[in-house]
């Protein structure tokens, strides 16, 4: 029998099981509560953090049956015959409910002739009509749209969060994994509770044993922990020559540039505020295991052995700015190493 993929499974029902998105569930839930819904809403962000399951929720809350939910996506319905065929079709009352939901997703995806068309509809729509446009490239949705909606702004979620959604799902799926994993898998999601879900489901394919951080790392082509700080190590220590026998021996494991970038990036940011307070220690700890943060330390104080804690704190800052510029760089697949390897060259060259 086929499984049934994580994100469908459990996603959420109620606004009340909502990971992530307070700050849009309060409102809608208040706004359900005394019967204020508008007639238009917007919602913006990233994808896989929740914007069509709360349409859909929406949908639910206000009767409506399946039949009267129209789901549109933009991506292939763009044109201005489609925003037409939607001026016409918002003026039919619904077939069992009390009101048609139309869901617009990826709606930045319509044509200029379109978007003129769905204004005229969203400016003087049916009162037994509710228009949801979602879209995770707000800045192309034009602001005579986004004027006439009550405009929502998803944020990514929080690693913490998504670590305890997946711990949830473990529990109820009877899989073993460990802590780290799971924290580890939710850093990868990078604010995407969906690609974290769909991570911890092709765990299911390692068997009865336990996952562990390794094993994510296997999976994702990731390198391992001790490789990332020997680079981030070397390159604050001024020690290129090691730092690039490391660095090369990680991709001639397989190592992806780009999943070795976004570990080094993560663990140079955990350096920095280390270097800036150690209190910070209490915020990584939601991140990161105790060893891992006493190998931070125990780096920092080594780069401190060399230089007083304000040039310290000079370098992890200057090292996080690298990295996230390489991380954000375009490179050729064949040569996907080179700015993240110039980057480190970079730092481990500074005087």
């Amino acid at each position: 029998m086929t499984s049934v993929v994580f994100y469908r499974k459990y996603r959420p029902q109620t606004l009340k099981e909502i990971v992530g998105q307070a700050h849009v569930v309060t409102i809608l839930e208040r706004a359900l509560a005394q019967h204020r819904i508008a007639h238009a809403y917007l919602f913006s962000g990233p994808r896989g953090t929740g914007k069509t399951t709360i349409a859909r929720i929406i949908a639910r809350e206000l009767e409506c049956m399946p039949e009267d939910i129209i789901e549109i996506d933009a991506a292939s319905s763009r044109g201005i015959d489609e925003a037409r065929a939607l001026r016409d079709a918002v003026r039919f009352l619904p077939l069992r409910s009390p009101k048609k939901v139309y869901i617009i997703d990826e709606v930045h995806m319509l044509t200029k002739e379109a978007f003129n068309a769905l204004l005229k509809t969203i400016e003087e729509p049916p009162e037994h009509v509710v228009f949801i446009l979602a879209t995770t490239e707000l800045e192309k949705v034009p602001d005579t749209i986004v004027s006439r909606t009550q405009h929502f702004s998803f944020h990514k979620i929080a690693i913490p969060d998504i670590a305890r959604e997946l711990a949830r799902i473990a529990r109820l799926e009877k899989l073993s994994i460990e802590e780290d994993a799971l924290k580890l898998i939710a850093f990868f999601a990078d604010g995407a509770l969906r690609d974290a879900e769909n991570l911890l489901f092709q765990m299911q394919g390692l068997g009865e044993k336990t996952t562990t951080e390794r094993d994510v790392r296997i999976l994702l082509g990731a390198p391992e922990e001790e490789n990332v700080n020997n680079i981030i190590e070397h390159a604050l220590m001024s020690e290129a020559h090691e730092m690039l026998k490391v660095f090369n021996k990680v991709l001639h494991e397989g190592a992806d540039p780009k999943m070795l970038a976004r570990l080094l990036l993560r663990n140079a940011r955990a350096l920095y505020l280390l270097s800036a307070d150690q209190a910070t220690k209490s915020i990584l700890q939601e991140e990161f295991t105790k060893e891992e943060i006493e190998r931070f330390f125990a780096i920092l104080q080594k780069v401190q052995k060399r230089s007083d804690a304000r040039s310290v704190l000079a370098r992890t800052e200057y090292t996080v700015s690298l990295l996230l510029e390489a991380a954000r760089q375009p490179a050729d697949d064949f040569l996907a190493h080179i700015p993240l390897e110039l980057a480190l060259l970079k730092i481990a060259t500074r005087q």
